[in-house]
């Protein structure tokens, strides 16, 4: 891995430059919390006394809140809610997060994606989980809506820098949109990174695209055990897709970059000691990663400060985000 310290340093400190349009999956943590009181005579189910609720970015959404940590609220996100309770919790977090919601599409006939954990903990006992409760429409969004979705990627693609197309799946990027956000987003000349599970090779002519392992190998149809591995797969990735480099993040074997011309780059994990939970990770990845390119890093670079970022969240619980002040100590230690 060839790594230049003062232009990774110099990078990171752009980071609060670029600004970034988020489209996809929004969804809402709904963290509930209470303490386990006692059995319920109406049936044998545990009572909990509610002490507090949290509200947490979810899909898309935490990847539009990794960003606007980092370049303080120059983020935008366009995807769809409901009509619902949920929607107005999505809104006001989204709000809090100093990300702008004036591009969401809200459809009556869809569900606002909500999942909801509910944990219980003892004096003598740390906090579990006990149920999660999802609140979600699969199926595509209606075309009034998708008509809605593109018009609006029209306005706000030119107000940005960088795009990042984050697809879990859930109805929200249908092929017309995922056309019309790169057709657009190369008429500009914007940085459009991919962040999907599935059908990695229906993106074409993107910047970049920053798959795990596992769907890498659906993508490419076999399994991949050693670097030789990873470079057959990136190298039929960039073919499918004709990106101008793929990110396969390897969990605790770290990353992979693939570019033209046989160019590979291997990335270590920077902390495989002090990994908590590895929620929301892949989020924190593409978004730094696009943050970095759009700030002009290479992709080598860009996927180091993005791995570097992933390093500090799995530290906490949950979907977290990280600083710019935290990104440079980091890398100080490197």
């Amino acid at each position: 891995m060839n790594m230049d310290k003062e232009k990774l340093v110099s990078y990171i400190k752009k980071l609060a430059e670029p600004r970034i349009l988020v489209i996809g999956d929004l969804a809402i943590d709904e963290m509930i919390y209470g303490d386990a009181e006692r059995i319920s005579r109406e049936a044998p189910v545990l009572i909990l006394q509610h002490t507090r609720t949290r509200l947490i970015l979810g899909g898309a959404s935490n990847a539009a809140h990794n960003a606007s940590t980092l370049n303080r609220g120059k983020v935008g996100v366009i995807g769809v809610c409901g009509e619902d309770y949920q929607a107005g919790q999505l809104i006001e977090t989204l709000k809090k997060a100093d990300i702008d919601c004036r591009y969401l599409v809200k459809d009556s006939t869809r569900k606002t994606t909500t999942k909801t954990r509910i944990s219980g903990s003892i004096t003598t006992s740390i906090t579990q989980q006990i149920v999660r409760v999802d609140r979600q429409t699969n199926a595509p969004v209606s075309e009034e809506t998708e008509n809605k979705i593109i018009s609006n990627i029209e306005k706000a693609i030119p107000e940005y820098d960088a795009v990042i197309l984050s697809n879990y799946h859930i109805g929200t990027l249908t092929k017309r949109i995922i056309d019309a956000a790169i057709r657009l987003a190369n008429k500009y000349n914007k940085i459009i990174v991919v962040d999907a599970q599935k059908n990695l090779n229906t993106y074409k002519n993107i910047t970049s695209m920053t798959p795990n392992l596992p769907d890498t190998e659906k993508a490419v149809g076999f399994e991949l055990n050693n670097d030789e591995d990873l470079k057959k797969a990136g190298d039929k990735l960039l073919a499918d897709t004709r990106a101008k480099a793929v990110l396969i993040t390897c969990g605790a074997d770290g990353m992979f970059v693939t570019e033209p011309r046989k160019r590979y780059t291997k990335i270590p994990v920077f902390n495989k000691s002090e990994v908590f939970d590895v929620t929301g990770a892949g989020d924190t990845v593409t978004a730094v990663y696009t943050l970095a390119l759009a700030a002009g890093a290479d992709f080598v670079h860009a996927a180091i400060i993005g791995n570097i970022a992933a390093s500090l969240v799995v530290r906490q619980f949950g979907c977290a985000t990280t600083s710019i002040n935290e990104l440079l100590d980091a890398a100080a230690k490197l």
